[in-house]
């Protein structure tokens, strides 16, 4: 397994697949069947190259089988914390421990830039990824947003790591 940098040769469709088939697996019953269903190949693939993101890629046997990216906080109010945006794996290689290696990467990656805070929003039904977070000692705060998902009110809530 190799955890890496995306480059300009990783073809930005297999790790949008990434997120599709998590979505479509991890939301089952969270999010309206519907909205998962009717999510387009290749959705998240031009949001691979914001300005200012990294992403990472986890890599097995030459496939692309997990994907996070991270950046300095998008929020003003959380200006001086690095900030997770998502990080996913194929359904079939979580609980192998691939999840956790690509995250001390990227908390590793964030304290190198210099990041004291680090946080990250997760639905607050999303049972299964708060106690992956909570692993790593994330803690959960009061703050939280609400969203819309397929004609659904979700609320997220927001994570906090201090190094």
């Amino acid at each position: 397994m190799d955890i890496r940098y995306i480059d300009s040769t990783d073809d930005r469709k297999s790790i949008s697949c990434v997120y599709e088939n998590s979505w479509k697996t991890v939301y089952k019953g969270i999010i309206p069947a519907d909205y998962l269903n009717s999510i387009p190949k290749g959705q998240w693939a031009p949001k691979l190259d914001q300005a200012k993101w990294h992403t990472m890629v986890c890599v097995e046997k030459g496939c692309i089988i997990g994907t996070s990216s991270f950046c300095k906080s998008r929020f003003i109010e959380y200006a001086d914390a690095g900030e997770i945006i998502s990080i996913y794996f194929l359904p079939e290689y979580w609980g192998k421990g691939y999840g956790r290696k690509l995250m001390r990467v990227v908390m590793s990656e964030l304290k190198e830039q210099g990041f004291s805070e680090v946080f990250l929003w997760v639905l607050e039904e999303n049972t299964r990824a708060r106690r992956f977070y909570e692993m790593f000692d994330f803690t959960c705060t009061d703050d939280y947003r609400e969203d819309i998902i397929g004609g659904k009110q979700l609320r997220e809530v927001r994570y906090v790591y201090k190094y």
